[in-house]
């Protein structure tokens, strides 16, 4: 509000200026053409009768003092008062050498004090002529027509009090303006502290709304972004703690039940071997389960540090192919081209066995009784190509997109896989970028799904490419 008061008040000044020079040369204009008429019928008549011009000149001076509130002055080559307003000569003063001598470079038109009042200034217009008598003979006169600066002033404070009322006018309305959009500020502000103050207590249930401002729309659309990343996160949060409660209790329930059950005598000593070989595999359950959340914490915090050498790909691959040989048959499952080219890449190899362990107990968990699991060793452009495919009912255009996220089961798969907590393919997407790699899915449903893994052949390139 003081800015805008002082720019109206600047622009008031300036108006106010404009308008008075304005009005004022205007009112000057006006009293140069009476002067120039009273010239030109003076004129006249001195060329008719030269004796009696004089009192010509007295009417025509009346007239226009009366009629135009113009006050007529003559002067002689003297500076002698010839003629004056209502005939005050007696009382008229007598033009100075000085004028009269600048009145002969030039006519003055303006704004002058000195020659009817010191204290108050008049319009004037003072100028130099000559009457030319019968014989051709020029006497020189000067007049000078003055107006008051009466009409000025009051027009100056006509113009002054419109637009100071006018400014007051717009100044009110920039002030209830001014006054509602603080209102509104004032307003979204505590409605956006109430709201981040309920986001702080974990309550997401209200957005901030974005019907505001344009410069503070992104600002909401930003704070509502995070807050639904936040409520995500927690969502996420909870369901890791619960599906991780329940795979850990499910193992150490079994765990400590069959150990029990050795103890007290339960288990007769016939059947313990069997009870222990269980006992172990769920030791090792135990132990991948683990090692799956450590490996995705280290992930998430950037500590994981492959070790590169030299891996013979292909062997990797039948090497944790070999570990599901039981499943493999129990399943009946028919395994197609894992003797086809021999690869190599300098990789970490634990890392890329795990890479290869989750998506083959991925293809064996979903593969058709009686199904196929087939597999590709393909190199181009320096990239090395893995495949791992198994038949069955594949995945629908929805669920690819999201197989790699953590925790994510497709609903076809939740009765299936009962062991996983669904972090495999998200751990494994994780190691394969930590080879400079990609890994792919593609599947047809009711026919297939494959998983294609594709590194750099050497992957030491990507880790001095990050360096430099």
């Amino acid at each position: 509000m003081i800015v805008t008061a002082c720019v109206l008040v600047s622009l008031g000044a300036v108006i106010v200026s404009i308008s008075k020079a304005i009005y004022r040369s205007s009112e000057l204009k006006k009293i140069k053409s009476a002067g120039d008429l009273f010239i030109s019928c003076i004129t006249d008549s001195y060329s008719e009768d030269k004796n009696s011009y004089l009192n010509s000149a007295e009417y025509y001076g009346y007239k226009l003092a009366s009629e135009q509130e113009i006050r007529i002055y003559m002067f002689d080559a003297d500076g002698k008062c010839l003629v004056s307003p209502f005939g005050d000569k007696k009382n008229s003063k007598a033009m100075s050498k000085g004028t009269m001598s600048s009145l002969e470079e030039d006519d003055f038109l303006g704004l002058n004090s000195e020659f009817l009042s010191q204290n108050v200034p008049s319009l004037m217009y003072m100028t130099k002529f000559f009457l030319k008598d019968t014989d051709n003979k020029f006497t020189p006169r000067y007049i000078i027509a003055a107006g008051t600066t009466d009409n000025v002033d009051n027009f100056n404070i006509a113009v002054l009090i419109a637009y100071t009322s006018s400014a007051l006018l717009l100044f009110a309305g920039c002030f209830i303006l001014f006054r509602k959009k603080i209102e509104a500020n004032m307003k979204f502000e505590a409605e956006f502290l109430r709201i981040v103050e309920n986001y702080s207590k974990d309550d997401f249930s209200e957005k901030i709304s974005t019907d505001i401002s344009p410069n503070l729309i992104q600002i909401c659309d930003l704070v509502n972004t995070l807050a639904s990343n936040v409520e995500k996160s927690e969502e996420v949060s909870r369901t890791f703690i619960a599906n991780v409660s329940h795979e850990l209790r499910t193992p150490m329930t079994t765990i400590g039940g069959f150990v029990d059950g050795i103890l007290d005598g339960t288990i007769k000593k016939s059947r313990q071997q069997e009870y222990l070989i269980l006992v172990s595999q769920e030791i090792q359950r135990l132990r991948i389960l683990i090692s799956s959340m450590l490996n995705m914490s280290r992930f998430e915090s950037g500590t994981m540090r492959p070790n590169f050498q030299e891996t013979n790909l292909t062997e990797l691959v039948i090497k944790v192919v070999l570990m599901f040989e039981k499943r493999i048959e129990e399943k009946n499952l028919q395994v197609e081209e894992l003797d086809s080219r021999r690869i190599t890449a300098v990789a970490d190899a634990d890392l890329m066995q795990q890479v290869v362990y989750n998506l083959v107990e991925n293809a064996v968990k979903f593969v058709n009784e009686g199904g196929t699991l087939s597999f590709t060793f393909d190199k181009k452009d320096d990239i090395c190509i893995i495949g791992i495919r198994n038949t069955g009912e594949g995945l629908n255009d929805n669920e690819i997109p999201q197989v790699f996220n953590r925790f994510y089961k497709t609903d076809s798969s939740r009765g299936k896989d009962t062991t996983g907590l669904g972090l495999g393919l998200s751990i494994s997407r994780k190691i394969v970028h930590l080879h400079h790699g990609h890994i792919v899915v593609k599947s047809v449903q009711g026919e297939y799904t494959e998983f294609q893994i594709q590194i750099p052949e050497d992957c030491t390139l990507g880790e001095k490419e990050k360096k430099d």
